[in-house]
Protein backbone atom coordinates (compact mmCIF):
# COMPACT_ATOMS: atom_id res chain seq x y z
CA UNK A 1 0.00 0.00 0.00
CA UNK A 2 1.40 3.29 -0.86
CA UNK A 3 1.60 6.13 1.59
CA UNK A 4 0.55 9.67 0.94
CA UNK A 5 3.81 11.48 -0.32
CA UNK A 6 2.88 14.39 2.45
CA UNK A 7 2.29 12.01 5.31
CA UNK A 8 5.28 12.41 7.53
CA UNK A 9 6.93 9.05 8.46
CA UNK A 10 10.98 10.35 8.34
CA UNK A 11 12.77 10.88 11.56
CA UNK A 12 15.43 13.37 11.09
CA UNK A 13 18.43 10.79 10.78
CA UNK A 14 16.62 8.95 7.89
CA UNK A 15 15.43 12.03 6.31
CA UNK A 16 18.85 13.38 6.28
CA UNK A 17 19.94 10.31 4.94
CA UNK A 18 17.64 10.02 1.95
CA UNK A 19 18.46 13.93 1.06
CA UNK A 20 21.93 13.18 1.16
CA UNK A 21 22.64 15.80 4.09
CA UNK A 22 24.08 15.78 7.80
CA UNK A 23 20.72 15.81 10.06
CA UNK A 24 22.42 19.21 11.47
CA UNK A 25 21.72 20.59 7.93
CA UNK A 26 17.83 19.49 8.57
CA UNK A 27 17.71 21.56 11.72
CA UNK A 28 19.70 24.64 9.95
CA UNK A 29 17.47 24.55 6.96
CA UNK A 30 14.35 24.71 9.48
CA UNK A 31 15.41 28.03 10.88
CA UNK A 32 16.17 29.55 8.01
CA UNK A 33 12.55 28.76 6.86
CA UNK A 34 13.32 26.43 4.02
CA UNK A 35 11.70 23.41 5.34
CA UNK A 36 8.51 22.59 7.93
CA UNK A 37 8.72 19.44 9.49
CA UNK A 38 5.69 18.36 11.16
CA UNK A 39 6.39 17.54 14.90
CA UNK A 40 5.02 15.23 16.89
CA UNK A 41 3.24 15.07 20.84
CA UNK A 42 6.66 15.04 22.13
CA UNK A 43 8.09 17.51 19.84
CA UNK A 44 10.08 15.28 17.29
CA UNK A 45 10.55 16.36 13.69
CA UNK A 46 8.92 13.94 11.15
CA UNK A 47 9.77 14.29 7.97
CA UNK A 48 7.13 12.96 4.43
CA UNK A 49 8.03 11.82 0.83
CA UNK A 50 7.19 15.64 -0.44
CA UNK A 51 9.59 17.42 2.64
CA UNK A 52 12.39 14.72 1.07
CA UNK A 53 12.00 15.96 -2.30
CA UNK A 54 12.42 19.55 -1.29
CA UNK A 55 15.51 19.07 0.61
CA UNK A 56 16.72 17.34 -2.53
CA UNK A 57 15.61 20.19 -4.41
CA UNK A 58 17.62 22.53 -1.96
CA UNK A 59 20.64 20.55 -2.50
CA UNK A 60 20.52 21.04 -5.82
CA UNK A 61 20.25 24.59 -5.83
CA UNK A 62 22.86 25.10 -3.60
CA UNK A 63 25.10 23.27 -5.94
CA UNK A 64 24.42 25.68 -8.73
CA UNK A 65 25.47 28.35 -6.41
CA UNK A 66 22.92 29.85 -4.52
CA UNK A 67 23.16 30.33 -1.02
CA UNK A 68 20.48 28.99 1.50
CA UNK A 69 18.38 32.50 0.80
CA UNK A 70 18.91 32.49 -2.89
CA UNK A 71 17.42 28.84 -2.96
CA UNK A 72 14.81 29.71 -0.63
CA UNK A 73 13.44 32.36 -3.41
CA UNK A 74 13.52 30.27 -5.96
CA UNK A 75 11.88 27.74 -4.39
CA UNK A 76 8.86 30.31 -3.25
CA UNK A 77 8.94 31.91 -6.91
CA UNK A 78 8.07 28.10 -8.66
CA UNK A 79 5.52 27.71 -5.97
CA UNK A 80 4.23 30.63 -6.92
CA UNK A 81 4.61 29.66 -10.74
CA UNK A 82 2.71 26.13 -10.12
CA UNK A 83 -0.10 28.08 -8.46
CA UNK A 84 -0.59 30.91 -11.15
CA UNK A 85 -0.60 27.85 -13.61
CA UNK A 86 -3.00 26.20 -11.80
CA UNK A 87 -5.22 29.63 -11.51
CA UNK A 88 -5.32 29.79 -15.64
CA UNK A 89 -6.63 26.03 -15.90
CA UNK A 90 -9.17 27.16 -13.78
CA UNK A 91 -10.27 29.95 -15.44
CA UNK A 92 -9.32 28.19 -18.95
CA UNK A 93 -11.74 25.74 -18.10
CA UNK A 94 -14.74 28.13 -16.75
CA UNK A 95 -14.45 30.30 -19.90
CA UNK A 96 -14.81 26.63 -21.94
CA UNK A 97 -17.64 25.66 -19.95
CA UNK A 98 -19.16 29.40 -20.32
CA UNK A 99 -18.80 29.24 -24.04
CA UNK A 100 -19.99 25.64 -23.92
CA UNK A 101 -23.76 26.73 -22.63
CA UNK A 102 -23.88 29.68 -24.04
CA UNK A 103 -23.66 29.54 -27.66
CA UNK A 104 -24.47 25.54 -28.00
CA UNK A 105 -23.60 24.92 -31.62
CA UNK A 106 -23.32 28.34 -32.90
CA UNK A 107 -20.57 30.98 -33.81
CA UNK A 108 -19.68 34.05 -31.93
CA UNK A 109 -21.44 37.15 -34.03
CA UNK A 110 -24.24 34.87 -35.66
CA UNK A 111 -26.41 37.54 -37.43
CA UNK A 112 -29.89 37.70 -35.57
CA UNK A 113 -33.14 37.53 -38.09
CA UNK A 114 -36.79 38.21 -37.59
CA UNK A 115 -38.33 34.42 -37.54
CA UNK A 116 -40.93 35.70 -40.11
CA UNK A 117 -38.16 36.07 -42.55
CA UNK A 118 -37.38 32.78 -42.36
CA UNK A 119 -40.29 31.05 -41.13
CA UNK A 120 -43.86 32.69 -42.57
CA UNK A 121 -46.51 33.69 -39.54
CA UNK A 122 -49.92 30.91 -39.25
CA UNK A 123 -51.97 33.93 -40.21
CA UNK A 124 -50.61 34.73 -43.49
CA UNK A 125 -48.04 37.31 -45.04
CA UNK A 126 -48.48 41.47 -43.92
CA UNK A 127 -45.82 42.43 -45.96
Amino acid sequence: MNEPKDRAVYIISVAAELAGVHPQTLRIYEQKGLIHPLRTSGNTRRYSDDDIARLREIQRLTEQGLNLAGAKRVMELQAEVDRLVHRVRDLQEQLDHRRAIAMPGRRIGAQIVPLDTIIPPPWGSQR
